[in-house]
């Protein structure tokens, strides 16, 4: 699955779990950049994308997330072809 597309969807997975369609989620998107982003929504945001992409992260790999473009990198190396 390319990065773009992985964007695409975790996009909408943002915009549902946050409850903003308006949400748009660049790769630098860092979670100070929207309000809704909270450490709480962030475990949410994370069940969602495991189950959407239908994959596992370890702890040690969602803490070393910087930026949504992390997270986007290690959901592209995970997921499988669709």
């Amino acid at each position: 699955m390319t990065k773009e597309r992985v964007l695409e969807e975790v996009n909408n997975i943002f915009r549902e779990v946050l409850e903003n369609e308006l949400i748009v989620i660049l790769p630098e998107t860092v979670a100070d950049d929207i309000e809704e982003w909270d450490s709480l929504t962030h475990i949410h945001l994370v069940v969602q994308m495991e189950k959407h992409f239908k994959i596992k992260f370890s702890s040690m790999e969602i803490q070393s997330w910087n930026n949504a473009g992390e997270m986007v990198d290690s959901i592209a190396a995970k997921a499988p072809a669709q």
